[in-house]
């Protein structure tokens, strides 16, 4: 069997509009509500930035199961996809316009639109990988789907990045503004005290920028991904030459096309399925409180701009994005639990010293490597879990892997603003901690893996089929 590469790649247009949404509404939503609407204190600015995980612990469940019993001429995932992205695209514009004039009131209903909108087709899209893709060609398949997540994510930090506004106002020791500083600037000429002074950073006050080019280019790249899926994936034609292919090398389900058979898991894979569960839940409680802390962080503790900020996730997106394929090779080398383990620990260690370091060029190093880390996770903890389903119930299970992902993000925002309250240097800490409790579960995982391919076979994650 060799993996379709050209076909997973079109796939993964879905995968890389979700992420490059949530780069952007990571990065930028905690900034618009501290800095535009006021909103200080951190435990209230992080139970806002969880609304999408409390929505999403119902929801995509709710729709990863409706899809499976989803039957159209254009697929079981296709109008999730298609119609959810429109209706995101659509609600996210509103957010901008609501941070211009200033009305939170707006900003939190659109907030909450956009959310529901993406929360309708998360499930649905992912699920549409293994939906056409054989079991033991998943992992290689979610490295391109990852990877494709990886461009959609680099493409809102560039954004951010390339059209970067923000200014900051420095108020000198006698009380003098002095107005429209870049950030990072490390001395600044008071024109009422006629003095130029030093080691500025710490008083710096930020102006925050005009975010609407960036949603508005953004929100186009997802329709324009929602059109590539619609014209170049047909989803049933795809689905039933994975169901024929795995039916001719032996793998296929018996009940792939039956969900109520009645079946029950058998216990020891029950306990597996809730560790690596677990396991899930524990490592996004790490990882998202540095995503959705960091552009506050970086400004509070390292003092940089969006554009500081954009280009240490942009060093960790853009390793990953490298490394995505590698380790899915790797993956089918050593197994895909090995691979996480040692991502896992590659993540903590990271994080532990990240929160030792001040700002410098060794930073980009240490985001550097907790690229390759959440690459090696990511890359195998999805098909682990729908490697445990049945065929027809991929969308069920992918679900489940998402309740547990966003039941964390609902808790370590919170969680994590309570620290940050105290002092913001208590993040790293914080997700070193998270991390490494989700090595301990992941010990405990005893099915899903891969079967360990010869050399041959790992070479096909580069190779593409003909359609």
């Amino acid at each position: 069997m060799k993996l379709n590469t050209k076909r997973t790649v079109l796939i993964g247009f879905a995968f890389m509009a979700i992420c490059a949404f949530w780069q952007l509404y990571d990065t930028v939503v905690p900034l618009l509500l501290k800095y535009t609407f006021g909103v200080m204190d951190e435990v209230k600015v992080g139970g806002i930035m969880a609304l999408d995980n409390i929505f999403a612990l119902f929801m995509l469940p709710l729709f990863g199961a409706l899809s499976d019993r989803t039957h159209t001429k254009i697929g079981k995932r296709m109008p999730y996809i298609v119609f959810g992205t429109m209706a995101a695209v659509v609600f996210m514009m509103l957010m901008p316009i609501s941070a211009k004039v200033q009305n939170l009131t707006l900003f939190i209903a659109a907030l909450f639109l956009a959310l529901v909108a993406m929360s309708t087709f998360r499930s649905p899209a992912v699920s549409l990988m293994p939906d056409v893709t054989p079991k033991p060609l998943r992992s290689k398949g979610n490295a391109i789907i990852n990877l494709m997540g990886s461009v959609g994510g680099l493409i809102a930090l560039v954004l951010l990045m390339v059209l970067d506004t923000s200014k900051y106002n420095y108020v000198c020791p006698k009380g003098h503004v002095t107005e429209n500083l870049g950030g990072g600037v490390q001395e600044a000429l008071c024109a009422d005290c006629s003095v130029k002074y030093s080691g500025v950073n710490e008083n710096l006050t930020r102006i925050n920028p005009d975010y609407t080019l960036v949603f508005a280019i953004l929100g186009a790249i997802m329709v324009l991904s929602a059109i590539v899926i619609f014209a170049f994936v047909k989803e049933n034609k795809f689905v039933a030459e994975r169901e024929a292919l795995e039916k001719a090398n032996g793998i296929a389900d018996e009940d792939e096309n039956d969900s109520a058979t009645g079946k029950k898991m058998p216990k020891d894979v029950r306990r597996s399925l809730v560790f690596m569960l677990l396991s899930v839940a524990f490592w996004y409680m790490g990882y998202n409180a540095v995503t959705s802390a960091f552009s506050r962080y970086s400004v509070e503790v390292w003092h940089l701009t969006d554009t500081g900020t954009s280009k240490c996730l942009m060093v960790a997106m853009g390793v990953a994005l490298v490394a995505f394929v590698p380790i899915g090779i790797i993956s089918s080398k050593i197994g895909r639990k090995k691979t996480i383990l040692a991502g896992v620990l590659l993540l903590a260690l990271s994080f532990l010293v990240a929160g030792f370091c001040k700002f410098d060029w060794y930073i980009n190093l240490l985001f550097g490597l907790v690229g390759i880390a959440w690459a090696a996770i990511n890359v195998n903890s999805f098909p682990m879990v729908v490697e445990m389903s049945r065929g027809s119930d991929i969308g069920k299970y992918t679900g489940y892997y998402y309740t547990f992902s966003m039941a964390a993000q609902v808790i370590t925002p919170v969680l994590s603003g309570v620290f940050l309250n105290i002092d913001y240097k208590f993040l790293f800490p914080y997700a070193t901690v998270c991390v490494l409790l989700s090595f301990v579960t992941m010990l405990m995982v005893k099915h899903g893996d891969s079967r360990i391919e010869t050399k041959d076979a790992m070479m096909e994650v580069l190779a593409g089929g003909d359609d």
